[in-house]
């Protein structure tokens, strides 16, 4: 396991992310303390330090198992955790994005987790109610109390991102360090404006559902076509999906990798400050995915799936790579600027 740094913080993470939303059975799946806490152990003998969590996942369960398993090495690790979904489901302040909702569900947290920081608070979810501003007073209020060492946004536009932190900066605040987006082969839509605002800020990039809800996984492959058994499964089982997943797999066979370990290092490799965050219900699979660690892709094969899984990147930014707004913006000189 290699290192990153977490934005502009110093804060040194672990190339890929533990996600616990699988710690607990509360929800019906996911895997109890015994089999959550070796995978745990899986993911810290091969060096991984950063783990993710929030208040709601399996219903607090996910804190709590969490919280136990740091407690003998509490130093060692970085714990991300959220707040903005549910805490307390009998009142309508019991959620959200406000300030009270912070105060009371990082208080929460914080038992739940058993510890007196928390390495990484992020916003959960964009709800449009509370001014960001509030918003970022309320976690540096949180810093300055030694509750909280960094924080991060996940789910939000990027103009709210934006302005968010050019407050932070004219304040002397403590800014958003990392966004946290849904990212992978099928699903490159923040490659618009989330990534080139994260590059502009120097904010890390923790991609949740890099395995595009399993479809990148290899298993919803074969047949699902020729079947016509797409319209049974989420938005995501379109027949372009598939196709990506298809390359993915002849990559996959042609390397001897797995295709979730090649979906993984895809996003590794297109932008070094994106960290994938994978999670397990068996402890085979958090060791399946940790073999992405030991693969490499080589230059043509990243071309392939760049191009078998491109967007439109919209309006004004495919308009801005175009010929003639190039010509027309360097004045001919575009081609022999070394940027």
């Amino acid at each position: 396991m290699k290192y990153k740094i977490l934005g502009n913080t110093g804060l040194k993470v672990s190339e890929l992310c533990l996600g616990t939303m699988t710690f607990g059975e509360d929800w019906g799946t996911g895997a109890n303390k015994e089999v959550s806490k070796k995978i745990f152990d899986a993911f810290v003998d091969k060096g991984g330090n950063f783990f993710d969590t929030a208040n709601f996942y399996t219903n607090g369960t996910s804190e709590k198992f969490l919280g136990e398993f740091i407690q003998q090495e509490r130093d060692h690790h970085i714990v991300a955790t959220k707040y903005t979904l549910i805490e307390d489901p009998k009142h309508p302040n019991g959620s959200g994005n406000s300030r009270r909702n912070m105060m009371n569900t990082v208080e929460a947290s914080l038992k739940r987790l058993n510890t007196d920081y928390i390495d990484v608070l992020w916003l959960h979810m964009w709800d449009n109610t509370t001014p960001i501003e509030d918003i970022l007073r309320g976690m540096n209020d949180l810093i300055s109390q030694g509750k909280v060492a960094y924080i991060g946004i996940s789910d939000t536009p990027a103009w709210v991102v934006s302005k968010g932190n050019t407050y932070a900066q004219s304040r002397g605040w403590e800014p958003f360090s990392a966004i946290q987006v849904e990212h992978s082969l099928i699903a490159r839509e923040v490659e618009r404006e989330l990534l080139p605002m994260s590059d502009h800020y120097g904010m890390s990039v923790l991609a949740w559902a890099p395995l595009g809800a399993g479809i990148l996984s290899g298993k919803y492959n074969k047949g699902m076509i020729d079947q016509g058994r797409l319209s049974e499964q989420s938005v995501k089982f379109t027949e372009h999906n598939i196709k990506i997943a298809q390359k993915v797999e002849e990559i996959a066979n042609g390397i001897g990798a797995t295709t979730a370990q090649v979906a993984l290092k895809w996003l590794m490799q297109k932008n070094k400050k994106v960290i994938p965050i994978i999670g397990a219900r068996k402890v085979e699979q958090v060791n399946q995915n940790l073999g992405v660690l030991d693969i490499q892709l080589t230059d043509s094969m990243m071309e392939e799936l760049n191009e078998i899984s491109k967007i439109d990147l919209g309006f004004p930014n495919a308009f801005l790579q175009t010929e003639n707004a190039l010509k027309y913006s360097f004045g001919g000189w575009h081609d022999k600027i070394d940027f």
